[in-house]
């Protein structure tokens, strides 16, 4: 990219991104005479460095690695937050947070006392499929609301089965009241009746507090159940697992069984859910129909220390707008039809929303700005990514935006400290060359930083940010 003669045009191609749709047979009016059923499993705190075929030493994913090797493995996939709420907001709606009020200067994420969720005006992708006829499912951590009007049976899902927001909230232990981080190195963290979180179905608690010894072997079945049910007809199934965010809990057949300790057992858990879905879609010969996606919404609890992940090579983590914070480990898997490989090219969660409207034959609503970009060129040709800008928000402010092989820091802030730093001129780090960002060359390259300073005026032109959603009255 020469970023001396990149000019405004330029720029809101990489803004706004472009759609290449892939052209499928279709019938007398029009339409795809098949179509690709969507599977998202959703890790929650899984770091960059967490899995084997990312490199971990100890953690044993024959499954994902398996995955990798069949599909593609992405290096510079991203997320919408480094944080829980927003990140879900990003990845169903195809939009930035900071655009529905899902992010705070305040709260970084919903609790259960407050008020708000995700907005009523916003469209899901549950909403958007169904114009084609798909019926979805969501199962795992909703996050995005607690409150009836909020809940996933309010934004198009047919059908939900999970808790409606993190596992570790909803903590009663007496110990935690008394001191929240003795708790946390205390035996009593291990306890699944320590956190009064619900297990829902649909809009009813079916259970309270949750057993979270089996809540991925739980989730598990009911997704098995929900292919099975829903084999005959185009499905998406949202599959967001509670873990690893902790309290971190295995089933009797995993737990123990990681070198890596209970950190290990519970991604190895995740793990062989991952290859019972993959397996159950090839018995039913649905592998060919279906686009398999695994990620995860941010980056490692580094604070959790041994019970928290690793995001590798990467810088930082969950809470963090540096790498380790946003970069997630991103499998594709649809065996004949993505073609498998390393793709080292730029994609996001944001974007899961326009590929699959592409690959639906949807059309993508008019009345709002979306900030996903249609992967089809990189995923059945391998061609260039149409993405070239990634925004890193910490709450309603851009902190960091990347241009190509360029990231450029404007303000930094560790994850959990309220002290924050403004760099003038940015921070700017080139990532192809130096992932770990620890090599600011922003003295070598005056004209990128000009490139991105340009793309950041024109990016908050478009801005417009709604109301705060994550307040906790109101």
């Amino acid at each position: 990219m020469k970023f001396k003669s990149l000019g405004i045009s330029l720029m809101l191609f990489l803004i706004t991104g472009c759609s290449f749709p892939v052209e499928k047979e279709k019938d007398s009016e029009n339409r795809p005479t098949s179509l690709f059923n969507f599977v998202v499993i959703f890790a929650d705190d899984l770091g960059y460095g967490d899995l084997g075929v990312y490199g971990h030493p100890t953690i044993r994913t024959p499954h994902l690695d398996q995955m990798a090797q069949e599909g593609q493995k992405w290096t510079q996939f991203y997320v919408g937050a480094s944080v829980c709420t927003p990140s879900r907001a990003a990845l169903l709606t195809g939009r930035l947070a900071v655009r529905s009020g899902m992010t705070s200067k305040k709260n970084r994420v919903l609790f259960p006392d407050s008020h708000h969720g995700l907005p009523q005006t916003e469209i899901t992708l549950a909403e958007q499929l169904k114009a084609a006829g798909y019926v979805s499912g969501i199962i795992g951590k909703w996050h995005l609301g607690h409150k009836k009007e909020y809940l996933p049976t309010q934004h198009g899902f047919d059908s939900y089965f999970g808790i409606p927001y993190s596992n570790d909230m909803d903590n009663v232990s007496s110990l935690a009241q008394q001191d929240y981080s003795s708790f946390w190195t205390s035996e009593a963290r291990k306890k699944t009746e320590s956190f009064n979180v619900p297990l829902m179905r649909n809009e009813k608690i079916i259970e309270r507090p949750t057993d979270q010894f089996h809540l991925t072997q739980r989730y598990t079945e009911e997704a098995l159940s929900f292919i099975e049910k829903n084999k005959n007809q185009p499905f998406f199934l949202y599959l967001a697992h509670s873990m690893p965010h902790v309290p971190l809990f295995a089933s009797e057949s995993f737990e123990g069984k990681s070198k890596r300790g209970i950190y290990g057992d519970v991604v190895e858990e995740l793990d062989h859910s991952v290859g019972q879905i993959l397996n159950s879609l090839k018995d039913q010969g649905l592998e060919k129909n279906t686009i398999v996606v695994f990620t995860s919404d941010n980056g490692p609890w580094l604070v959790m220390n041994t019970e928290g992940g690793s995001a590798g090579l990467l810088r930082s983590g969950k809470g963090s707008t540096w790498e380790g914070g946003m970069r997630e480990p991103t499998l594709f898997w649809s065996p004949g039809n993505i073609t498998p490989g390393v793709v080292s090219e730029l994609g996001t969660t944001m974007d899961l929303f326009t590929t699959f409207s592409a690959l639906a034959n949807v059309p993508l609503p008019k009345d709002r700005i979306l900030d996903g970009v249609d992967l089809s060129p990189v995923l059945f040709h391998k061609e260039e990514s149409p993405r070239k800008t990634v925004f890193y928000y910490r709450g309603d402010e851009l902190y960091a935006l990347r241009l190509g092989d360029f990231k450029a820091h404007f303000k930094t802030q560790d994850p959990y400290s309220n002290f924050y730093q403004t760099h003038r001129p940015p921070l700017l780090f080139n990532l192809n060359v130096d992932p770990s960002e620890q090599f600011d060359v922003a003295n070598e390259y005056p004209e990128v930083l000009k490139a991105i300073l340009e793309v950041r005026q024109e990016h908050g032109k478009n801005m417009v940010k709604g109301p705060d959603q994550l307040q906790k009255r109101g």
